[in-house]
């Protein structure tokens, strides 16, 4: 559920980009960071894990457009991709209001894609959440390699169902980039609208 602000007239709405670890949800918050107007953004705070390159994560307030004369202000998070880092992901996870899944396309990577999902799944459910009930996308990212898989592949295993918006994205080049965050946005923005 978004945190309304009074004081301020702001609605504040958490997107969290969830995935395996090296997927590239870092890759995306940096580049959605350093595109954005300094003046349209909050400052990024880090926790570099030990082990992997990956931010523990990335605090990225981005304001887009008003509701009913409150300003809407986007929190961006990331979470690590590790298993260890289960509680870190909880956590982040707390009163979430959209969710990214950034699944690696490559071949080698469809087990740790499925895990994460399942992980996602179970995370949320342990604080009471159904991932059914809150917005999300799947961006496939990595499309430029060659041993990314076809899309088709990847949606009978991540997304059998056909019914959440899916994004081809290269997050090193900012591909797919901004429609991936657009997306969640609005489906997040709709709920709102709906009074969910």
């Amino acid at each position: 559920m978004p945190l309304i602000n009074a004081a301020q007239r702001e609605i504040h709405c958490k997107i969290v980009y969830y995935g395996p670890g090296l997927c590239g949800k870092t890759t995306n918050l940096q580049y959605i960071y350093e595109k954005t107007k300094p003046d349209a953004r909050g400052k990024m705070v880090s926790l570099q894990t030990q082990s992997e390159r990956t931010l523990f994560f990335d605090f990225l307030p981005l304001s887009i457009g008003e509701i009913r004369g409150f300003k809407t202000r986007f929190h961006l998070y990331t979470v690590p991709g590790q298993v260890f880092y289960q509680n870190s992901r909880r956590l982040i996870l707390k009163n979430v209001d959209g969710i990214v899944f950034v699944a690696d396309s490559q071949m080698g990577r469809i087990e740790a894609n499925i895990e994460s999902l399942d992980d996602l799944r179970h995370n949320l459910e342990t604080q009471g959440d159904i991932l059914d009930n809150i917005p999300l996308v799947l961006q496939y990212n990595k499309r430029d390699l060659p041993s990314a898989l076809p899309v088709e592949e990847l949606n009978e295993m991540l997304n059998p169902t056909g019914q959440l918006p899916t994004f081809e994205a290269i997050a090193e080049d900012g591909v797919g980039v901004y429609e991936t965050l657009k997306a969640v946005a609005k489906l997040v923005l709709m709920r709102i609208k709906r009074g969910e």
